[in-house]
């Protein structure tokens, strides 16, 4: 292995990467565009569309992003009254986060761009190439590499 070639082009976390920021910029475009949101806003904006009422701590979980970084959205998107905040009666310090009406219509606006967006994305693989990706991409997020140094 010392000896052979290291090609970046076909290293794996390299590819990931470059297939994500290519495949995620048009689809940025449209809700910064039409809504001023960063990719946290619209992560947290989807999730509360899609399983409604949450906390900071459970979207940071289902989204896999740190706290800090929800919490900062959320004041964003409270902020522009697309998410209400709601203290929790038995525990003070914990928020329940809802949309607004001004929030479900951008989640659904959105989520439609993202439909079209997702069609067109997935255009030119067939159905068994599409359900291998999906599967693929499921496996390496949910494995995490064992100690490998």
């Amino acid at each position: 292995m010392a000896g052979a070639k290291f090609e970046l082009e076909t290293f794996l976390p390299y590819m990931l990467n470059q297939a994500a920021e290519v495949s995620s910029l048009a689809f940025q475009k449209v809700y910064k565009e039409r809504y001023g949101m960063l990719r946290t806003e619209w992560r947290v904006l989807f999730h509360l569309g899609l399983y409604g009422q949450l906390t900071a701590s459970e979207i940071s979980s289902r989204a896999r992003m740190h706290k800090t970084k929800i919490s900062r959205a959320v004041q964003r998107l409270s902020e522009r009254r697309f998410v209400e905040r709601a203290r929790d009666a038995n525990d003070r310090r914990v928020e329940h986060l809802t949309l607004t009406s001004q929030g479900r219509a951008a989640y659904q606006d959105l989520r439609t761009v993202a439909e079209r967006y997702e069609r067109a994305l997935i255009h030119d693989l067939n159905e068994t190439e599409t359900a291998a990706l999906r599967r693929a991409l499921g496996k390496l997020a949910n494995t995490a590499p064992a100690d490998f140094t």
